[in-house]
């Protein structure tokens, strides 16, 4: 990811500056930059806004009005850089890329790395995607089309394509010198890649080892061998999991042949963390990309239709309850409990799948420890379900006077927590073994199996002990 000196970082917080101490930008200096702008005062506005970090810029532009960011864009001309862009929410920047000409987005694709330039291009509609890579320099053209010919949300789409590679034989003096002569290589990098003659990486060499090394020494003695490889299909999910693990700061990226194609970073991966960490909790609740920036009626699409599963559901489980009505209507205060055991076999049911889909997203939940997590879960479920039990049911049998219906209520809690507990991980576990992200539709089974449950432990109990 490209970045510039971050200036207003390194200010101090304090009132006169424009973001506070969370490094958000301050409404009042928001206000004061639109002010100007929708005043005439350009010169202003670039006056205020040119010390800002380009992720801050973005951010200015996200925070205005979709109607006023179009003015404030053209008034920030030559502040709104590749950078800004390459920093922006998604939705925003298609939107002011939608006023732009393909030669201009051409231009600012041409000033990026290759995985931001893949970023700006991606979302476009094919047709503009074509003419704006038929505008773009023929080597970054085919660099582009490369990448997106890649499927979307892996390594081949995530990668640089400039890097540093030198061959084994060399000698650190000469890839000191290569280093200092040659224009073409990354913004920002760590390590050399070493290479053979087909170009297939055999290790590495940071570059504090490079200048604290003699420059006679060969580059095949210093290196390091061991090395990890990131497959250029790989998601990047996976990716960001192996930078985790291994503690990466970046690593080579390898076609199906073995060949070294492109690096990925670590400021990279830790976008690719926050994404994906945010998406599991969306996916979960059913609520989509959950992006404020999303127009609303992709949001209403996305959410409605998990709403219409959602009803379906419910349904189902009002077909039990329809099961005891003339029980209900012989003991109306069942009425009253049954909620209860189902709401919180629901809310043990979604603790339990949002540690399965955690634990499955990171990979501590894999093939080798599923019974041995299996049994840690139901323990839990029964600790907790126990527990739950005594409490509701002491409180049932001292507000109604009905040890029986204390006992009813306790067993059911027990019953449906259990019930949670299993379905919690066995949902997520059975979806993921189909290659069904679990995190998109557990939600939904869990809570059908909690309140389906609860609803006929509950139910069922009474009619068998207290209904005559």
């Amino acid at each position: 990811m490209s970045e510039s000196d971050p200036i207003a970082a390194a200010a101090p917080r304090d009132s006169a500056s424009p973001v506070d101490e969370e490094d958000r930008l301050r409404p009042e200096f928001v206000d004061k930059v639109l002010d100007a702008v929708d005043a005439g005062d350009d010169e202003t506005a670039r006056k205020l806004v040119a010390p800002l970090h380009p992720a801050d810029v973005a951010d200015l532009i996200e925070l205005a009005r979709s109607d006023e960011r179009e003015g404030l864009v053209k008034a920030l001309a030559g502040i709104v850089s590749p950078d800004v862009l390459a920093e922006m929410n998604e939705y925003v920047r298609e939107d002011l890329l939608d006023e732009l000409e393909p030669q201009q987005v051409a231009d600012i694709a041409g000033q990026l790395d290759t995985d931001d330039a893949v970023a700006l291009i991606e979302d476009l509609d094919r047709d503009e995607q074509q003419a704006v890579l038929r505008a773009m320099e023929p080597d970054d053209r085919a660099a582009v089309e490369e990448a997106l010919g890649y499927p979307e949300e892996s390594a081949g789409r995530l990668m640089q394509r400039d890097l540093c590679a030198v061959p084994e034989h060399w000698k650190v003096g000469q890839v000191i010198d290569y280093l200092r002569s040659t224009g073409d290589l990354p913004t920002d990098f760590w390590e050399v890649f070493v290479v053979s003659p087909d170009h297939h990486p055999v290790g590495t060499c940071k570059l504090s080892t490079i200048l604290r090394t003699p420059r006679t020494t060969a580059v095949s003695d210093v290196m390091v061998r061991e090395q990890t490889l990131i497959p250029v299909d790989m998601d990047q999910e996976d990716v960001a999991l192996r930078f985790q693990k291994y503690a990466l700061v970046s690593a080579a990226v390898v076609d199906d042949a073995g060949r070294l194609v492109g690096m990925i970073t670590v400021d990279d991966v830790v976008h690719i963390i926050q994404e994906e960490a945010g998406e599991d909790v969306l996916l979960l609740s059913g609520a989509g990309e959950g992006d404020i920036n999303e127009p609303v009626a992709m949001t209403v699409r996305r959410r409605l239709f998990w709403l219409v599963i959602n009803l379906g559901t419910a349904i189902v489980a009002a077909s039990v309850v329809s099961l005891f009505q003339g029980e209900i209507g012989k003991y109306a205060v069942l009425a009253v409990l049954m909620p209860i055991v189902a709401g919180m076999g629901g809310n043990a049911g979604t603790q339990t799948l949002a540690v399965a889909v955690r634990a499955l997203a990171t990979n501590q939940l894999t093939e080798s420890n599923t019974i041995r997590a299996f049994g840690r879960e139901l323990t839990i479920a029964l600790a907790n379900g126990l527990s739950l039990g005594a409490l509701i049911g002491v409180g049932v049998t001292v507000i109604f006077h009905n040890p029986a219906l204390g006992a009813v209520m306790a067993a059911a809690m027990v019953i449906n927590n259990l019930a949670a507990g299993l379905g919690g991980i066995l949902v997520p576990v059975t979806l993921d073994r189909f290659r069904i992200d679990p995190a998109v539709s557990s939600a939904v089974f869990v809570t059908t199996i909690t309140d389906v449950t609860g609803f006929f432990s509950f139910l069922g109990l009474a009619s068998l002990f207290l209904v005559r």
